[in-house]
């Protein structure tokens, strides 16, 4: 697909916290679709020098920033969980800013279907609009509650908490069209990957022919 071109189909990638959304987002990348992944287009926004930087601090206050100028990502974490206005506020100063740097991203993506990897993508209450299909990563709890603590060495209370503030598994899998499930490792995900990159391509080639037959 040429660059700048509009996607006919696209894809919202979702799981709760640590179901592998990256390793499988990674594994369609490597098929040919184009990734957007809004969570690190967040961290750059937040990163020193980020665009974001100078409404949060005059937000927030000049003690959210790190020592080298980016967000203090675990005070801030810190302080949303403990206060859903100063989530709000966050959310008021990013979100349009996310949205805004998807929107250029998808519209210069080279690979013939775009994934949208949206952790947050049932809960944000848009991203079902702007999708063509929503892809849930799924595992046991058991499983999350254990990467996330090898991974980010936090307490089972404090992943948890994590896990209690997302949606749970259940409205997940109901707000999915398709479902890649994430307890046996990259060799049991690869298979279930391939199978829906290629019903995504038959979805897309069908779309665009029948955006060509309306033209």
């Amino acid at each position: 697909m040429e660059s700048g071109q509009t996607h006919t189909f696209s894809v919202g990638l979702t799981g709760g916290i640590g179901c592998g959304k990256t390793t499988v987002a990674d594994l369609f990348g490597a098929l040919g679709a184009s990734l957007v992944d809004t969570d690190a287009i967040a961290h750059a926004l937040t990163a020193s020098q980020g665009a974001a930087m100078p409404p949060l601090l005059a937000e927030f206050g000049e003690d959210f920033a790190t020592p080298d100028g980016a967000l203090d990502r675990a005070k801030m974490r810190e302080l949303v969980f403990a206060d859903p206005g100063a989530r709000a506020r966050l959310e008021a100063i990013l979100h349009p800013r996310i949205r805004e740097a998807t929107a250029a991203a998808a519209a210069i993506a080279t690979g013939p279907y775009v994934i949208f990897v949206v952790p947050l993508l049932i809960e944000s209450g848009t991203w079902r609009e702007r999708v063509t299909r929503v892809l849930a990563i799924d595992c046991s709890e058991e499983t999350q509650v254990a990467r996330v603590m090898a991974r980010n060495s936090l307490s089972e209370a404090q992943v948890r908490a994590i896990m209690a503030a997302q949606v749970t598994r259940a409205q997940r899998l109901a707000a999915a069209d398709d479902v890649v499930l994430n307890d046996d490792g990259i060799a049991a995900l690869r298979p279930q990957v391939e199978r829906l990159h290629a019903f995504y391509m038959a979805e897309t080639a069908r779309l665009a022919a029948s955006t060509m037959q309306g033209l």
